[in-house]
This record gives structure tokens, C-alpha cells and sequence, in this order.
């Protein structure tokens, strides 16, 4: 499933529903009874899992009564028209909350079609009603990484991320396993680095979980610049990574902590639970019924 999310990035370049407050999902000044309420968060599912078939995705992430989704940049194949994509979702009673756009090279060669490509998805988002631009930095060993690199990256996303607002989207920075941005450090510099304005964290738990952080700090210490975060869980495996991403509750990460830390700093916008591929023996729509059932019983309502 791991190496699924490479080749397709490398071929294609407590708690209640609310509405989202403008761009932002974050609210810095909760009023009382906001904070008496407890925090707002929207949970959507991601389609990944579904390997491609993303309107089988959309019917089954419906049918489970989450209201939101996130897609894959093979949608623009499935769906060229964005206007006939916003129609299925609109269908489907799904809100777009996000698009996984694809990577961001730093090789000076690769650096003009890097923005373009990504800056077509977000116009491609924006004309489909959708909302965030998932950015992901190039795959590479953490530890050839320089600050220069990083600096670069950052001004890069940061570019693309100017270009993605004239289209009314917001671009954000997904740390991710196997990149040059996956250890805690890493995601230091690279928001160090950007632009807050156009380039915000969307925090990814088990892979931050992974790269060696703690998810549930990561989302105090960022709590200004989360813009989404995936729900994500994984447990170690004999596999050539050494782990595999899980079901939520299925892994090892402290969801009840991570919940808890999403309550504290009032975070009000979007969560996505994502599994990069299928579980043995289950479909896709069996896992997404899985996780939804752990949330809630943490008394998370989807």
C-alpha cells in the first residue's frame, strides 16, 4: 500500500459537526460557550484506499455517513470535467475537503513543471467546490536532507501556495514517511520556512507518529498553523518499511491523547482518517466502518 502512494505521486508530479469559518479551520479565540460546547470537528474519510475507484469510494465513504472526502490527482482523469465531479459529490452529499496534489520536487530542473502541475490542481479544486491542497515534498533519505533543501522546498510550496489563493484554496504541507520532510526536525524547518499565509501543516499522525514525534504535542505546538490533519494509525510490521498504517485503533498511536490535544487548542475544521490501502480480508468501506466506530465510541461523532 506504501509503495501504491509512491508510484501514484511520482505519476501524477465530545465532539460535533460545524461549518468551517472561512479558509481558516482554526478559531484562535473561542468564545465561552463555544469553549463549554467543546471543540467542532468534521470528519471525513480519505479515497486512497479504494486504489483508484474513487466513485465506488464516494458511494461507500457516503453510505457510512461521513460527510466529507479527500481525493487523488487521478480524479482529473476520471472526472476532466470539475464541474461533473462537484455534481457526483454534490450527489453524495460530500463535501471536498481535500485533493492530494502530488509531490514537490526540489530539483531546479523539475521546478517549473512542480508549480504548474500543482497550481492546475488547485484551479481543478477550486471549479470541483473543494477546499485544501494536499502538498507532499520529494521522496528521498531523511538523513541526505541539507536546511538548504529544506529552505528550498519550503520556498517552493510557499509559491505554489500563492498561486493556489488567486483560486480560493489553501495549500498545506502533509509531512509524510520516505520524504525529505518526514521527521519532526524536518517539519521544524520546513514551517520555519514558509509562508504561513499561503502554506499551512496539515499534520499527518502516524507518519509523524513514525517519523519519531508525538502526534498529539505536534498539534499543541502548531495549533496556529493546522490547517487539517489526518487521522491515521499504524503498528509495526516485517514488511521492507517495518510498519503498516491500520484501522484507527487497530495501530499504536494514542488517539484518546490526540483527541484530547485536538480539544485543547479548540481546533475547528476538518479531520480525514486515511489508510493507504486495503486491509487483508476486508474492503475498503469494512475498514472505513472500523475506524468510524472507534471515534465514536472516543465520543468523536461522524
Amino acid at each position: 500500500m506504501h509503495t501504491t502512494r509512491r508510484e501514484m505521486l511520482a505519476g501524477c508530479g465530545m465532539l460535533g459537526l460545524a461549518a468551517l469559518c472561512g479558509s481558516s479551520p482554526l478559531v484562535p479565540e473561542a468564545s465561552a460557550a463555544s469553549r463549554r460546547k467543546g471543540t467542532k470537528l468534521q470528519i471525513g474519510y480519505a479515497s486512497i484506499t479504494w486504489g483508484g475507484n474513487d466513485v465506488q469510494a464516494m458511494e461507500d465513504i457516503a453510505a457510512l455517513g461521513y460527510p466529507g472526502i479527500q481525493l487523488r490527482a487521478n480524479t482529473l482523469k476520471e472526472f476532466p470535467d470539475p464541474k461533473q465531479l462537484a455534481a457526483k459529490l454534490a450527489t453524495q452529499k460530500l463535501t471536498f475537503v481535500a485533493l492530494s496534489s502530488g509531490l514537490v520536487e526540489i530539483n531546479p530542473a523539475k521546478e517549473k513543471d512542480t508549480i504548474e502541475t500543482n497550481v492546475a490542481h488547485a484551479k481543478y479544486l477550486s471549479e470541483a467546490g473543494g477546499k485544501y491542497l494536499q502538498l507532499i515534498a520529494a521522496f528521498g533519505p531523511q538523513a541526505s536532507a541539507t536546511d538548504a533543501d529544506l529552505h528550498r522546498l519550503a520556498k517552493l510550496m510557499t509559491e505554489i501556495g500563492k498561486q493556489a489563493a488567486a483560486f480560493g484554496v489553501q495549500a498545506g504541507f502533509h509531512n509524510h514517511m520516505g520524504t525529505i520532510g518526514q521527521t519532526p526536525a524536518a517539519v521544524d524547518t520546513i514551517m520555519a520556512a514558509v509562508d504561513p499565509k499561503y502554506v499551512k501543516l496539515q499534520l499527518d499522525t502516524a507518519h509523524y507518529f513514525q517519523g519519531g514525534g508525538d502526534p498529539a504535542a505536534a498539534i499543541r505546538k502548531y495549533k496556529r498553523e493546522l490547517l487539517f490533519l489526518h487521522l491515521k494509525d499504524v503498528t509495526p510490521a516485517t514488511n521492507r518499511y517495518g510498519y503498516r498504517f491500520v484501522e484507527l485503533g487497530q495501530g499504536k498511536l494514542d488517539f484518546p491523547a490526540v483527541i484530547a490535544a485536538i480539544k485543547e487548542v479548540n481546533f475547528q475544521g476538518w479531520a480525514v482518517i486515511e489508510l493507504d490501502g486495503p486491509t487483508p480480508g476486508r474492503t475498503p468501506k469494512e475498514s472505513a466502518a472500523i475506524s468510524k466506530e472507534y471515534l465514536e465510541k472516543l465520543g468523536v461523532q461522524v
